[in-house]
Protein backbone atom coordinates (compact mmCIF):
# COMPACT_ATOMS: atom_id res chain seq x y z
CA UNK A 1 0.00 0.00 0.00
CA UNK A 2 1.51 3.57 -0.80
CA UNK A 3 0.13 6.69 -0.20
CA UNK A 4 -0.30 8.96 -3.42
CA UNK A 5 2.39 11.57 -4.04
CA UNK A 6 3.01 14.67 -6.00
CA UNK A 7 4.41 14.68 -9.28
CA UNK A 8 7.65 15.14 -9.08
CA UNK A 9 10.51 15.39 -11.67
CA UNK A 10 10.50 15.93 -15.73
CA UNK A 11 9.57 12.45 -16.19
CA UNK A 12 5.77 13.46 -15.86
CA UNK A 13 3.84 12.27 -19.44
CA UNK A 14 1.53 15.38 -20.66
CA UNK A 15 -2.06 15.10 -19.70
CA UNK A 16 -2.76 15.24 -23.57
CA UNK A 17 -0.65 12.52 -24.19
CA UNK A 18 -2.31 9.92 -22.07
CA UNK A 19 -4.03 6.71 -23.42
CA UNK A 20 -7.57 7.54 -24.42
CA UNK A 21 -10.29 4.18 -24.20
CA UNK A 22 -11.38 2.89 -27.87
CA UNK A 23 -14.69 3.74 -29.66
CA UNK A 24 -17.39 1.86 -28.08
CA UNK A 25 -19.27 -0.73 -29.47
CA UNK A 26 -20.56 -2.84 -26.46
CA UNK A 27 -22.08 -1.03 -23.42
CA UNK A 28 -19.29 -0.46 -20.62
CA UNK A 29 -19.31 -1.23 -17.14
CA UNK A 30 -19.12 1.61 -15.29
CA UNK A 31 -17.88 2.24 -11.39
CA UNK A 32 -16.93 4.40 -9.07
CA UNK A 33 -13.62 5.17 -10.06
CA UNK A 34 -12.52 2.92 -13.21
CA UNK A 35 -14.37 2.19 -16.48
CA UNK A 36 -14.97 -1.11 -18.04
CA UNK A 37 -14.78 -1.08 -22.16
CA UNK A 38 -15.57 -4.20 -24.37
CA UNK A 39 -15.03 -4.40 -27.84
CA UNK A 40 -14.39 -7.01 -30.27
CA UNK A 41 -13.29 -9.00 -27.49
CA UNK A 42 -10.93 -7.05 -25.61
CA UNK A 43 -11.93 -5.35 -22.85
CA UNK A 44 -10.47 -1.37 -21.53
CA UNK A 45 -9.82 -1.35 -18.01
CA UNK A 46 -9.26 1.84 -17.23
CA UNK A 47 -8.66 3.86 -14.01
CA UNK A 48 -10.45 7.07 -14.25
CA UNK A 49 -9.43 9.28 -11.12
CA UNK A 50 -7.33 11.60 -12.72
CA UNK A 51 -7.23 14.82 -10.74
CA UNK A 52 -5.65 12.61 -7.87
CA UNK A 53 -3.39 10.71 -10.56
CA UNK A 54 -5.31 7.78 -10.00
CA UNK A 55 -4.87 7.17 -6.33
CA UNK A 56 -6.52 3.86 -5.11
CA UNK A 57 -9.45 4.19 -2.47
CA UNK A 58 -11.33 0.92 -0.92
CA UNK A 59 -14.01 1.14 -3.46
CA UNK A 60 -11.65 1.53 -6.63
CA UNK A 61 -10.08 -1.88 -4.89
CA UNK A 62 -13.30 -3.30 -4.69
CA UNK A 63 -14.15 -2.31 -8.11
CA UNK A 64 -10.85 -3.78 -9.62
CA UNK A 65 -11.91 -7.45 -7.77
CA UNK A 66 -15.28 -7.25 -9.16
CA UNK A 67 -14.48 -6.18 -12.51
CA UNK A 68 -11.84 -8.92 -12.93
CA UNK A 69 -14.44 -11.59 -11.83
CA UNK A 70 -16.87 -10.50 -14.50
CA UNK A 71 -14.55 -10.73 -17.35
CA UNK A 72 -12.68 -13.97 -15.87
CA UNK A 73 -16.01 -15.41 -16.65
CA UNK A 74 -16.54 -14.08 -20.32
CA UNK A 75 -15.72 -17.16 -22.34
CA UNK A 76 -15.48 -14.52 -25.62
CA UNK A 77 -13.19 -12.45 -23.74
CA UNK A 78 -9.71 -11.83 -26.38
CA UNK A 79 -7.78 -10.07 -23.42
CA UNK A 80 -7.57 -7.12 -21.33
CA UNK A 81 -5.93 -3.73 -21.79
CA UNK A 82 -5.34 -1.99 -18.17
CA UNK A 83 -4.49 1.70 -18.11
CA UNK A 84 -5.23 4.90 -16.46
CA UNK A 85 -6.99 8.03 -17.24
CA UNK A 86 -4.86 11.53 -17.03
CA UNK A 87 -1.58 12.01 -16.80
CA UNK A 88 -0.74 8.78 -14.41
CA UNK A 89 -1.30 5.16 -14.59
CA UNK A 90 -1.87 4.94 -10.46
CA UNK A 91 -0.07 6.93 -8.40
CA UNK A 92 -0.77 4.19 -5.64
CA UNK A 93 -3.17 4.01 -2.19
CA UNK A 94 -4.42 7.24 -1.75
CA UNK A 95 -4.20 7.32 2.24
CA UNK A 96 -6.00 10.71 2.50
CA UNK A 97 -8.65 8.96 1.74
CA UNK A 98 -8.64 5.45 2.94
CA UNK A 99 -7.49 6.78 6.51
CA UNK A 100 -10.92 7.94 6.99
CA UNK A 101 -12.11 4.27 6.92
CA UNK A 102 -10.33 2.51 9.64
CA UNK A 103 -13.33 -0.56 9.64
CA UNK A 104 -13.29 -0.50 5.94
CA UNK A 105 -9.30 -0.95 5.85
CA UNK A 106 -9.93 -3.58 8.88
CA UNK A 107 -12.20 -5.51 6.53
CA UNK A 108 -10.17 -5.31 3.37
CA UNK A 109 -7.20 -6.58 5.06
CA UNK A 110 -8.85 -9.42 6.65
CA UNK A 111 -7.98 -12.45 4.14
CA UNK A 112 -10.90 -14.30 2.14
CA UNK A 113 -9.98 -18.24 3.15
CA UNK A 114 -11.38 -19.55 0.28
CA UNK A 115 -8.96 -17.68 -2.12
CA UNK A 116 -6.08 -16.91 0.40
CA UNK A 117 -5.86 -13.37 -0.45
CA UNK A 118 -7.35 -9.90 1.42
CA UNK A 119 -8.67 -7.03 -0.96
CA UNK A 120 -5.81 -5.73 -1.39
CA UNK A 121 -3.76 -8.11 -2.60
CA UNK A 122 -6.65 -9.51 -4.72
CA UNK A 123 -7.27 -6.22 -6.26
CA UNK A 124 -3.84 -6.83 -8.11
CA UNK A 125 -4.01 -10.83 -8.03
CA UNK A 126 -6.94 -10.91 -9.84
CA UNK A 127 -5.65 -10.46 -13.39
CA UNK A 128 -3.40 -13.29 -13.20
CA UNK A 129 -6.51 -15.77 -12.57
CA UNK A 130 -8.13 -14.53 -15.94
CA UNK A 131 -7.45 -17.16 -18.91
CA UNK A 132 -6.73 -14.60 -21.16
CA UNK A 133 -3.40 -11.98 -22.11
CA UNK A 134 -3.46 -9.12 -19.60
CA UNK A 135 -1.70 -6.66 -20.34
CA UNK A 136 -0.90 -3.00 -18.47
CA UNK A 137 -0.12 0.08 -20.27
CA UNK A 138 1.73 2.29 -18.42
CA UNK A 139 2.50 6.09 -18.34
CA UNK A 140 3.15 8.66 -16.07
CA UNK A 141 3.61 7.72 -12.00
CA UNK A 142 3.58 3.86 -11.40
CA UNK A 143 3.81 3.72 -7.57
CA UNK A 144 3.05 1.26 -4.89
CA UNK A 145 0.11 -0.13 -5.21
CA UNK A 146 -0.17 1.11 -9.11
CA UNK A 147 2.96 -0.65 -9.67
CA UNK A 148 1.57 -3.94 -7.87
CA UNK A 149 -1.37 -3.76 -10.32
CA UNK A 150 0.68 -3.67 -12.99
CA UNK A 151 2.87 -6.67 -11.72
CA UNK A 152 -0.59 -8.40 -12.08
CA UNK A 153 -0.72 -8.23 -15.48
CA UNK A 154 1.01 -10.58 -17.66
CA UNK A 155 2.70 -7.96 -19.55
CA UNK A 156 3.60 -4.05 -19.21
CA UNK A 157 4.51 -1.80 -21.70
CA UNK A 158 5.73 1.77 -20.72
CA UNK A 159 6.92 5.42 -21.64
CA UNK A 160 10.49 5.53 -21.37
CA UNK A 161 9.92 8.04 -19.01
CA UNK A 162 7.29 6.80 -16.89
CA UNK A 163 7.90 6.70 -13.21
CA UNK A 164 8.69 3.40 -11.13
CA UNK A 165 8.57 2.74 -7.39
CA UNK A 166 8.29 0.39 -4.91
CA UNK A 167 7.27 3.30 -2.71
CA UNK A 168 6.09 1.67 0.32
CA UNK A 169 9.60 1.83 1.79
CA UNK A 170 8.97 5.93 2.32
CA UNK A 171 6.44 5.55 4.43
CA UNK A 172 8.27 2.35 6.56
CA UNK A 173 5.99 -0.39 5.03
CA UNK A 174 6.54 -3.13 2.36
CA UNK A 175 4.45 -4.25 -0.83
CA UNK A 176 1.50 -6.06 0.66
CA UNK A 177 -0.75 -6.36 -2.12
CA UNK A 178 0.88 -8.78 -3.83
CA UNK A 179 3.82 -7.27 -4.62
CA UNK A 180 6.62 -9.59 -2.80
CA UNK A 181 5.16 -12.31 -4.77
CA UNK A 182 4.95 -10.46 -8.17
CA UNK A 183 8.87 -9.19 -7.41
CA UNK A 184 9.85 -12.48 -6.62
CA UNK A 185 9.08 -13.74 -10.10
CA UNK A 186 9.93 -11.22 -12.14
CA UNK A 187 13.29 -10.01 -11.23
CA UNK A 188 16.37 -10.76 -9.66
CA UNK A 189 16.28 -11.08 -5.88
CA UNK A 190 19.31 -7.99 -5.06
CA UNK A 191 16.85 -5.77 -7.51
CA UNK A 192 13.69 -6.53 -5.96
CA UNK A 193 16.07 -5.90 -2.73
CA UNK A 194 17.14 -2.63 -3.58
CA UNK A 195 13.81 -1.33 -4.71
CA UNK A 196 12.12 -2.09 -1.68
CA UNK A 197 14.34 -1.56 0.44
CA UNK A 198 15.39 2.15 -0.93
CA UNK A 199 11.58 3.45 -2.64
CA UNK A 200 13.41 4.86 -5.24
CA UNK A 201 11.41 6.09 -8.54
CA UNK A 202 13.28 4.18 -11.81
CA UNK A 203 12.70 5.15 -15.42
CA UNK A 204 10.58 3.40 -17.72
CA UNK A 205 13.62 2.53 -19.80
CA UNK A 206 15.09 1.34 -16.31
CA UNK A 207 12.23 -1.06 -15.40
CA UNK A 208 12.63 -2.74 -19.10
CA UNK A 209 15.98 -3.55 -18.57
CA UNK A 210 15.90 -4.71 -15.00
CA UNK A 211 12.65 -6.57 -15.76
CA UNK A 212 10.02 -4.70 -14.04
CA UNK A 213 8.33 -4.19 -17.61
CA UNK A 214 7.97 -5.62 -21.04
CA UNK A 215 8.62 -3.31 -23.07
CA UNK A 216 8.91 0.41 -24.04
CA UNK A 217 6.10 2.56 -25.92
CA UNK A 218 5.36 5.61 -27.02
CA UNK A 219 1.72 4.64 -27.24
CA UNK A 220 1.43 1.82 -24.15
CA UNK A 221 -2.16 0.93 -24.61
CA UNK A 222 -1.23 1.19 -28.52
CA UNK A 223 1.21 -1.55 -28.23
CA UNK A 224 -0.98 -3.49 -25.44
CA UNK A 225 -3.74 -4.00 -28.44
CA UNK A 226 -1.23 -5.14 -31.25
CA UNK A 227 0.15 -7.71 -28.28
CA UNK A 228 -3.61 -9.02 -27.49
CA UNK A 229 -4.10 -9.39 -31.61
CA UNK A 230 -1.26 -10.84 -32.22
CA UNK A 231 -2.19 -13.51 -29.49
CA UNK A 232 -5.78 -14.03 -30.86
CA UNK A 233 -4.37 -15.73 -34.14
CA UNK A 234 -3.66 -18.98 -31.83
CA UNK A 235 -6.56 -21.09 -29.95
CA UNK A 236 -7.59 -19.19 -26.60
CA UNK A 237 -7.72 -23.04 -24.99
CA UNK A 238 -4.03 -23.13 -25.73
CA UNK A 239 -3.71 -19.29 -24.56
CA UNK A 240 -5.76 -19.99 -21.46
CA UNK A 241 -3.52 -23.25 -20.60
CA UNK A 242 -0.13 -21.74 -21.56
CA UNK A 243 -1.54 -18.62 -18.74
CA UNK A 244 -2.57 -21.24 -16.49
CA UNK A 245 0.76 -23.81 -16.10
CA UNK A 246 3.38 -20.96 -15.50
CA UNK A 247 0.94 -19.74 -12.99
CA UNK A 248 0.99 -23.00 -11.28
CA UNK A 249 4.64 -23.99 -11.97
CA UNK A 250 6.68 -20.95 -11.83
CA UNK A 251 9.36 -21.73 -9.34
CA UNK A 252 7.73 -24.90 -8.66
CA UNK A 253 10.42 -27.55 -10.14
CA UNK A 254 10.90 -29.76 -12.75
CA UNK A 255 8.63 -32.68 -10.91
CA UNK A 256 5.34 -30.11 -10.23
CA UNK A 257 5.82 -28.32 -13.86
CA UNK A 258 6.06 -32.26 -16.08
CA UNK A 259 2.87 -32.96 -13.77
CA UNK A 260 0.62 -29.82 -15.63
CA UNK A 261 2.60 -29.97 -18.66
CA UNK A 262 0.84 -33.62 -18.96
CA UNK A 263 -2.41 -32.70 -17.41
CA UNK A 264 -2.80 -29.18 -19.74
CA UNK A 265 -1.61 -31.16 -22.86
CA UNK A 266 -4.53 -34.06 -22.23
CA UNK A 267 -6.96 -31.49 -21.74
CA UNK A 268 -6.02 -29.70 -25.14
CA UNK A 269 -5.68 -32.30 -27.32
CA UNK A 270 -9.35 -33.16 -27.21
CA UNK A 271 -10.47 -29.55 -27.63
CA UNK A 272 -12.53 -28.17 -30.45
CA UNK A 273 -9.91 -25.54 -30.86
CA UNK A 274 -7.28 -27.97 -30.97
CA UNK A 275 -8.66 -28.88 -34.13
CA UNK A 276 -9.54 -25.88 -35.76
CA UNK A 277 -5.86 -24.70 -35.47
CA UNK A 278 -4.52 -27.83 -37.26
CA UNK A 279 -7.24 -27.75 -39.57
CA UNK A 280 -6.48 -24.16 -40.52
CA UNK A 281 -2.61 -25.09 -40.93
CA UNK A 282 -3.43 -27.67 -43.12
CA UNK A 283 -5.86 -25.11 -44.77
CA UNK A 284 -3.30 -22.72 -45.15
CA UNK A 285 -6.45 -20.01 -43.96
CA UNK A 286 -6.67 -18.19 -40.70
CA UNK A 287 -8.67 -19.75 -37.57
CA UNK A 288 -11.83 -19.05 -36.46
CA UNK A 289 -11.86 -20.14 -32.93
CA UNK A 290 -15.04 -21.11 -31.24
CA UNK A 291 -15.14 -19.13 -27.46
CA UNK A 292 -12.74 -20.70 -24.84
CA UNK A 293 -13.73 -24.04 -23.47
CA UNK A 294 -10.99 -23.72 -20.98
CA UNK A 295 -11.36 -21.30 -17.32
Amino acid sequence: MTATAAPSGPSQTPAETSPEPPTETAPSARRALLTTTVEDGIAHVQLTRPDKLNGLTLRTLDDLVATARELRADRTLRGVVLSGAGPSFCAGLDFGTVGKDPLGIAKAFAPRPWRGTNTFQEACWAWRRIPVPVVAAVHGHCFGGGLQIALGADFRFTTPDAQWSVLEAKWGLIPDMSGIQSLSQQIGMDHAKRLTMTGEVVSGTEAVRIGLATATSSDPVREAYQLIEQISTRSPDSVAATKRIFERTWGAGARRTFFWERAEQALLLGAKNTAIARKAVAEKVPARYRPRLLR
